[in-house]
């Protein structure tokens, strides 16, 4: 009986397993006719992916809720970008991609993660 009990819980340890890190759906913010987009920093990035226009300045309004050590810091590498975030407090980074791709964000330890889909 209890290897019943131990197969049950392994396999529904591997459906959340799956579901979480394969299925799990990125929140997404488009800046298209809006200059800025607001990005909630508590425990990651919300929204953690966002579409800007190439050419197009967008700024990015960070508001970190976070006490984490990890998150007090936002780098855009591909921007040379690396900018502490106080806590409770609203940061402003402005950028103006000039070519299409995926930029990563990241916080300053890379242990969270966001993009920027340029088109």
């Amino acid at each position: 009986m209890d290897k019943i009990v131990a197969a049950i819980f392994s396999i529904g340890g591997i459906g959340f397993t799956y579901w979480y890190f394969l299925m799990k759906k990125d929140d997404a913010a488009v800046a298209v006719t809006n200059d800025s987009i607001d990005i909630l920093v508590d425990g990651g990035y919300s929204p953690s992916t966002i579409s800007v226009v190439k050419g197009k300045p967008v700024t990015l309004r960070y508001f970190r809720k976070d006490p984490s050590s990890c998150l007090e810091e936002v780098v855009l590498a591909d921007f040379k970008i690396r900018k502490h975030l106080p806590l409770n407090q609203t940061t402003e980074i402005t950028i103006t991609p000039d070519k299409e791709g995926t930029f990563e964000i990241s916080c300053g330890m890379n242990m969270f993660h966001g993009k920027i889909i340029v088109t």
